[in-house]
């Protein structure tokens, strides 16, 4: 294959389909049929020499051919991009709505910060809140359900850190701990919580799923421990509620016990065993990578650290960051 004779148009629909990992949303996307699409793939694989694209049943699969070729590209169709279209954007007289996912203690944290900057420079910027059910949110970007996910997604973050290819972007926001959580006059409120009476207690978790295992049932495994829960809530809010009316103790991170709306009626202590630190990280697809309005979006995002902190004084030691 010679580069002189390839059509270069045939990246750009390579380019989109990658992004989309679907012919139908590239099509879409680029305003081209269905069959299009697929001729054009069809004429750059014989121009590769590579099948570059797998049909599966949620869409397509790259190669790997696909996967080492698709960055060079993407970098190339962006500076082509800027040099051709630069960008002129006016946040205070852009009209957009944002689709995001967070769980409800997250976004009881993060949007009003946010609120106060889109009220101030972006009176034109809508969000709509989808309900966040799942610590796997590449689905709904995918299928373009969302337009950004914030929370804690340990299992993709980790696989995105290394894996090449993937159209979902991601960064981190901050990082914390967990703490254990309890009324105020609770009986382990005036004692050393010690793991004995740490597991004796009835506890309260958080699962979006309802299933009755997390991450504290895992580090108790691992030393041959375990702890009976009570009750599972799919909400942080409910969760202080609870615990601020009954015996039960849960764990929570510990910037998000303000989000609770019972801080006066709770307090926290470290737990007597280890356990990962918690991460918030924003995940968003590839489409939107370039889009203005969304680079302004996750910018606000990525400055409203400090902000964030400041508007729930209490719920955070001076040497964490959050």
């Amino acid at each position: 294959m010679s580069f002189l004779t390839l059509d270069l148009n045939l990246l750009r629909v390579f380019d989109a389909v990658m992004t989309e990992q679907n012919l139908t949303r590239a099509a879409g996307h680029l305003a081209m049929t269905q069959p299009a699409v697929s001729n054009a793939i069809k004429r750059l694989r014989e121009s590769l020499g590579d099948e570059l694209l797998i049909r599966t049943a949620y869409g397509v699969k790259p190669t790997p051919r696909a996967e080492a070729l698709w960055p060079s590209v993407r970098s190339a169709l962006a500076s082509l991009e800027a040099a051709v279209a630069p960008e002129t954007f006016d946040v205070s007289a852009a009209h957009a709505t944002f689709r995001m996912a967070m769980a409800d203690a997250t976004a009881a944290f993060w949007l009003p910060s946010l609120m106060r900057s889109i009220e101030r420079e972006a009176p034109g910027v809508n969000v709509r809140m989808v309900p966040l059910t799942t610590r796997e949110p590449r689905p709904m970007l995918l299928r373009g359900d969302i337009d950004l996910a914030v929370g804690f997604f340990p299992g993709v973050a980790a696989q995105l850190s290394y894996e090449t290819g993937s159209p979902i972007r991601h960064e981190r926001l901050y990082s914390g701990h967990y703490v254990c959580v309890m009324r105020r006059d609770h009986p382990l409120s005036k004692v050393d919580l010690t793991l004995d009476n740490y597991c004796k207690a009835n506890h309260l978790l958080v699962s979006f799923s309802g299933r009755a295992h997390g991450l504290v049932d895992e580090a108790l495994a691992q030393i041959q421990r375990e702890r009976r829960i009570l009750l599972t809530v799919n909400q942080f809010f409910t969760a202080g509620r609870v615990v601020a009316n009954s015996d039960l103790i849960t764990v929570l991170p510990r910037h998000l016990i303000a989000s609770t709306g019972m801080t006066d009626a709770l307090i926290s202590k470290e737990l007597p065993f280890q356990l990962p630190a918690v991460h918030l990280d924003m995940l968003w697809h590839e489409r939107d990578a370039r889009s203005p309005a969304h680079k302004w979006l996750r910018m606000n995002l990525e400055g409203m650290n400090s902000v964030a902190q400041r508007t729930a004084p209490g719920t955070a030691p001076k040497n964490d960051t959050y």
